[in-house]
């Protein structure tokens, strides 16, 4: 569970300087069981191929929102280049989904609406780091508002992602992605 500045589960604590927020879906999951995933009910929103263990049929993973949501939700307060002030943001972070998904690989292939894409090492996928972010100051991300999904960084928690880097991984209409090597 996380509370306010704290967060504890997975036995052990990180504190996050007070910016991210939120609970976990509750339910016990294997993080990196094989298997199949069930198919989902309502739009998808994400497909994630590639070198991973667990998928719903044709070798992908096939994810709605209640299926990302059911992986555990987390809150992240930052401000970012795009946006005015800091913003709430929720989502689920890249670790937990890829965790999920029994993801074995190096590099992450992440592609956008417009086929735009970008690579990033799983060595990025930590603990209160990157999140698909599907909610923005409470309002659902649509395609007009850089949604479904927008890989979002903790900016203003850690000063180690203000970078050109970091900013030009934060993609954003994401709705694939490929778990490579």
């Amino acid at each position: 569970m996380m509370t306010r500045g704290r967060w504890t589960g997975w036995g052990r604590a990180t504190v996050l300087a007070g910016c991210v927020t939120g609970v976990f879906a509750g339910t016990a999951m294997a993080e990196s069981a094989p298997g199949s995933l069930p198919a989902p009910s309502g739009a998808v929103i994400l497909t994630v191929h590639g070198d991973i263990a667990r998928t719903n049929g044709n070798a992908e993973a096939a994810l709605d929102k209640a299926m990302i949501e059911a992986i555990g939700v987390v809150t992240m307060h930052t401000g970012t280049i795009w946006t005015d002030g800091t913003s709430e943001f929720q989502g689920v972070e890249l670790a937990r989904l890829l965790a999920h998904l029994g993801a074995d690989g190096r590099t992450l292939r992440l592609t956008a609406l417009n086929d735009y894409a970008v690579e990033i090492p799983v060595s990025e996928a930590v603990d209160g780091g990157p999140m698909l972010a599907f909610r923005m100051d409470g309002k659902d991300l649509s395609p007009r508002d850089k949604g479904p999904l927008w890989m979002i960084y903790p900016y203003d928690v850690n000063s180690a992602y203000k970078n050109e880097v970091s900013y030009s991984r934060s993609i954003w209409q994401l709705t694939r992605i490929e778990v490579l090597d």
